[in-house]
């Protein structure tokens, strides 16, 4: 079971998250809501704030807004890193494969300063996939790239995530509507559920079951 209850006062009320076996729950919500503090306390991060309560988690891999890449490493060696870090050498193999997946296929000496902001992001989540944890957690990782580029991976993310325990923070109800097999709105008074749009995700950005979710969602968040 991955799961966290309880509370942080000051922040947000008693709640409980359970993330569903091999599916993408996404997390909507405000800014400063406290939906990146439930994203630490499942990554086992430092917070800042002050919780009571439970966490039942697993092993992780986390991606953030940031890609967070070494700018001295080329890309390869940032998507290898992990192994480094563990005192093993990168599978060269498995690290051509995902940067082909991600579309990088060739870029592999560059260094970040020499790839878009795009394709960093793109490095970072093959970077992701390269540690093979059960449990998936992306923490607003689209939402410094323009409408484009933001439907583009984000649909890559959901393809290439399909079938793993994954959790996204996002404040987009369109981003929601569209990757999530779930999705759970937080607000000050705590967590509540609505339904996802039918069919597998990623969902086209201007099915009409997603454009209604994404207004229903939208009016959530205003209420």
């Amino acid at each position: 079971m991955i799961r966290v209850a309880g509370q942080a006062p000051g922040l947000f009320a008693p709640l409980s998250l359970q993330l569903e076996a091999g599916r993408t729950t996404c997390l909507l919500g405000a800014s400063g809501v406290g939906k990146s503090t439930l994203l630490r306390l499942l990554a086992g991060l430092p917070t800042g704030v002050a919780f009571r309560g439970t966490v039942d988690t697993v092993p992780c891999a986390l991606m953030g807004q940031d890609a967070g890449l070494f700018g001295w490493l080329t890309v390869a060696q940032n998507v290898g890193l992990g192994a480094r870090l563990r005192g093993a050498a990168p599978d060269a193999a498995q690290v051509a494969r995902l940067l082909a997946a991600v579309g990088l296929d060739g870029l592999d000496r560059r260094l970040p300063a020499q790839l878009s902001g795009g394709q960093r992001q793109r490095a970072a989540l093959a970077r992701t996939l390269a540690e093979d944890r059960p449990l998936v957690l992306l923490d607003e990782p689209f939402s410094a790239l323009d409408a484009r580029l933001r439907l583009q991976i984000g649909d890559m993310a959901a393809r290439l995530l399909a079938g793993r325990t994954v959790l996204i923070v996002t404040h987009d109800p369109a981003e929601a509507a569209r990757l999530g097999d779930r999705i759970v709105v937080m607000t000050p008074a705590g967590l509540s559920g609505h339904p996802a749009p039918p069919g597998p995700a990623p969902r086209r950005h201007d099915a009409p079951e997603v454009l209604a979710a994404q207004a229903a969602l939208t009016e959530s968040l205003l209420a």
